[in-house]
C-alpha cells in the first residue's frame, strides 16, 4: 500500500528540526493538558510521536484514495444543482475518508475538538495531500479559515462554529468580487446592520474556492458611503440560515475537482467577526498570510509530484537502446527538478516554524501577559514570519509551474496527453502562481524586507553556523552570493527613486531568495547527508541567477526606466 509521508525521508527530517522542541513546548504550554485530554501528550517526545502516527495516517489516506481518485475527479468535477454544489464522487468520498480520520481543525486546540497540532506538522500534512490531489488540497487545506476565526472571533463564535470545523464542515474566504480581485479595497458587497442589531449581506462573490462551504469567511463593505479598505469588516456567514446561492461555477485549465464559485447574496444573515471597519485592514492581512502558506505546501506537493513523475518515466523509457535517464541533458534536467524542490521545501518548513513561533506566543499572550523579553522575541518572530511568507509563496509557485513544465518536457509527446499524469499536474500548477496573490503582489509585500535588512539579518545568522569541510566551499559561494546582493540593495537604496526600487524589486526577492534557499539546504546537508546533492545543484543555479540580477542592476541607469513603460 502507498503511504506519501513513509515514502518520503525528507518530511521526517524537516518534522524533527531542532526548532521543533521550542515549538512544541510553547504551544504545549509545557504539557500542561495530559490531565485534561486523554490524547494530550505527556513531553516532547510522545507530541512528536503523535504528529509522526498522524501524519502517516495522512500519507496512507493520500497514497491510497485521495491520489488514487485524483484523475477521476479531474474529469467528472464538480456541478451545480438548485444553487448548490454537488462534489465529484471521489472528492465526496475524499472529504469522507478525511472526515472519518478525524483529520480536520488539526491546528485547533483541544477544548475546540482540535488536535492542537502546530502550524508545521499541519503544513506537512498539507505538502502531502496536494502531491496526491492539488485541487483537493483547495477544500481539505481551507481548514485554517479557522485559525482567523480562533484569533479575530468572540468565545462565543469559537464555540459556536470552530467544532463544526474540527468535526468536518468546510470553510471558504469570500473576498473577490466582479470588480475587485487583488484590488480588494474596491469590494462592494454591501453589509447592513438591522435595528435588532443583527446584519445581512447582499451583492456579489467571484472567483470562490469552495464557494458553497458550510462556514463562510466574508469581506463586505459595513461603512455607508466608503469606497476605501477602511469602510471594510468581516464577517461569518453559516449556510444553514440561507440567503445565499451558487450562480455558477468557473470551467478552470486545473484544479477542476475544487469549485470555484460565483456566488449571490440576497439578505443573507451574517455576524460580524470582531470590529468594525478592520476586516481589510488586520483579518483578511492575516488569513492571506495563512492562505500564502498554505499556496506555498501545495507548491511544494505539485514539484514533488512533478518530479516523481518525471524520474519514474526517465527511468522507464528507452530511446536508442538505454534509459533516457542516462542522457545528460534529462539527468540535468531531473537534477535541477529535485535542486527546486528541495530548496522549496526547507524555505516552506522554515516559514512555517517562525510563523508556528509567533502565532504560539500571540496566543499566549491571551493567557497571560508576555514578559518585555517575550513580547521582543515575539516581534522579531513575526518580522521574519512576515519577510518568508511572501518569498515562499512566490518562488515555491514560480519553482512548481518550472518542475511541471520540465516533467512534460521529459514525458516528450506523451506529456501532452491525457494517458500521462503530468498533464493534469501541469494544470494544476499554473494557478498557484496567481492566486492569493500573484507573484507581482508577493515581490510588493517582500521588498521592504530586502530594503530594510530583514534578510540580511536572516542570511547573516545562516552564514554564522558551522558547517563539515565538504560544505564550505558552498557557503564561500554564497558569501559571495551574499556580498553581490548586498551591493545591488546598496545601489537601488541609494538612487532613492520609488520608480527604480519598484522596477528592480523583483530582481532583489529573487537574490534574496536563492541565497536564503541556498543557505538552507547548506544546513539541511549538514544535518542530513543525502541533501548535499541538491544543495550542490542549487547554490550552482542560484551563483548564476545572481550573477545575472546584479549584472542587469550594476549596469542599468535610472534613466533608462523611460525603455520599460507601456
Amino acid at each position: 500500500m502507498a503511504n506519501f509521508y513513509t515514502d518520503n525521508p525528507d518530511l521526517k527530517h524537516h518534522l524533527n528540526h531542532p526548532m521543533m522542541k521550542k515549538i512544541v513546548e510553547l504551544k504545549e504550554r509545557n504539557f500542561t493538558e495530559a490531565d485534561k485530554f486523554d490524547y494530550a501528550p505527556q513531553n516532547f517526545e510522545d507530541a512528536m510521536d503523535n504528529y509522526d502516527k498522524v501524519l502517516e495516517i495522512v500519507g496512507e489516506l493520500c497514497g491510497n484514495i485521495i491520489a488514487e481518485n485524483a484523475e477521476a475527479v479531474d474529469h467528472e468535477g464538480p456541478r451545480v444543482e438548485n444553487g448548490r454544489v454537488i462534489y465529484a464522487s471521489g472528492t465526496q468520498e475524499n472529504l469522507d475518508a478525511c472526515r472519518k480520520a478525524g483529520l480536520m481543525g488539526m491546528a485547533m486546540p483541544r477544548r475546540l475538538g482540535g488536535l492542537n497540532f502546530p502550524i508545521t506538522p499541519y503544513i506537512m500534512a498539507a505538502d502531502i495531500v496536494s502531491r496526491a490531489d492539488t485541487g483537493f488540497e483547495n477544500l481539505w487545506g481551507l481548514q485554517d479559515c479557522a485559525e482567523t476565526l480562533y484569533e479575530f472571533g468572540s468565545e462565543e463564535q469559537k464555540q459556536k462554529y470552530i467544532p463544526r470545523v474540527c468535526a468536518g464542515e468546510t470553510m471558504s474566504m469570500d473576498l473577490t468580487e466582479p470588480d475587485a480581485g487583488s484590488d480588494l479595497q474596491a469590494v462592494m458587497l454591501k453589509a447592513t446592520k438591522k435595528e435588532d442589531g443583527t446584519w445581512v449581506l447582499n451583492g456579489v462573490k467571484r472567483f470562490i474556492t469552495n464557494g458553497d462551504s458550510d462556514i463562510h469567511l466574508v469581506l463586505a463593505r459595513s461603512e455607508e458611503g466608503t469606497t476605501d479598505g477602511r469602510g471594510l469588516s468581516m464577517f461569518i456567514y453559516d449556510k444553514r440560515n440561507g440567503g445565499v446561492n451558487v450562480r455558477r461555477i468557473e470551467n478552470k485549465m486545473g484544479i477542476k475537482g475544487s469549485p470555484t464559485c460565483e456566488l449571490t447574496y440576497k439578505n443573507a444573515p451574517a455576524e460580524l467577526c470582531g470590529d468594525t471597519r478592520m476586516g481589510l485592514i488586520k483579518y483578511v492581512m492575516a488569513l492571506m498570510n495563512g492562505a500564502r502558506l498554505g499556496i506555498a505546501a501545495q507548491s511544494v506537493g505539485v514539484s514533488e509530484i512533478a518530479y516523481r513523475e518525471a524520474l519514474g518515466y526517465a527511468k522507464e523509457r528507452k530511446q536508442f537502446g538505454k534509459a533516457i535517464i542516462e542522457f545528460p541533458a534529462v539527468a540535468e534536467m531531473l537534477s535541477v527538478m529535485k535542486a527546486k524542490l528541495d530548496a522549496s521545501r526547507s524555505l516552506l518548513y522554515e516559514t512555517a516554524r517562525y510563523v508556528d513561533l509567533y502565532k504560539v506566543m500571540e496566543d499566549i499572550d491571551k493567557e497571560r501577559k508576555l514578559t518585555p523579553d517575550e513580547r521582543k522575541e515575539c516581534k522579531q518572530y513575526k518580522k521574519l514570519a512576515d519577510a518568508l511568507t511572501p518569498m515562499a509563496k512566490g518562488l515555491s509557485s514560480e519553482y512548481c509551474n518550472q518542475n511541471a513544465y520540465d516533467a512534460i518536457q521529459i514525458h516528450g509527446g506523451s506529456g501532452f496527453m491525457k494517458d500521462y499524469a503530468c498533464e493534469r499536474v501541469y494544470r494544476d500548477a499554473r494557478i498557484t502562481s496567481i492566486y492569493e496573490g500573484t507573484t507581482q503582489l508577493q515581490v510588493i509585500a517582500a521588498i521592504r524586507h530586502v530594503t530594510t535588512g530583514t534578510y540580511m539579518t536572516l542570511i547573516n545568522g545562516y552564514a554564522a553556523q558551522e558547517v563539515r569541510d565538504s560544505l564550505k566551499p558552498l557557503k564561500n559561494i554564497l558569501a559571495d552570493m551574499t556580498t553581490q546582493y548586498e551591493a545591488a540593495v546598496a545601489k537601488v537604496n541609494d538612487a532613492a527613486n520609488p520608480a527604480f526600487t519598484d522596477f528592480m524589486a523583483r530582481r532583489l526577492v529573487e537574490m534574496a531568495g536563492n541565497i536564503v534557499m541556498g543557505y538552507l539546504l547548506v544546513l539541511d546537508a549538514e544535518r542530513t547527508e543525502s541533501f548535499e546533492k541538491s544543495a550542490n545543484v542549487y547554490v550552482k543555479l542560484g551563483q548564476s541567477e545572481v550573477a545575472k540580477h546584479s549584472d542587469f542592476i550594476n549596469n542599468f541607469k535610472v534613466e533608462q526606466l523611460e525603455y520599460y513603460k507601456a
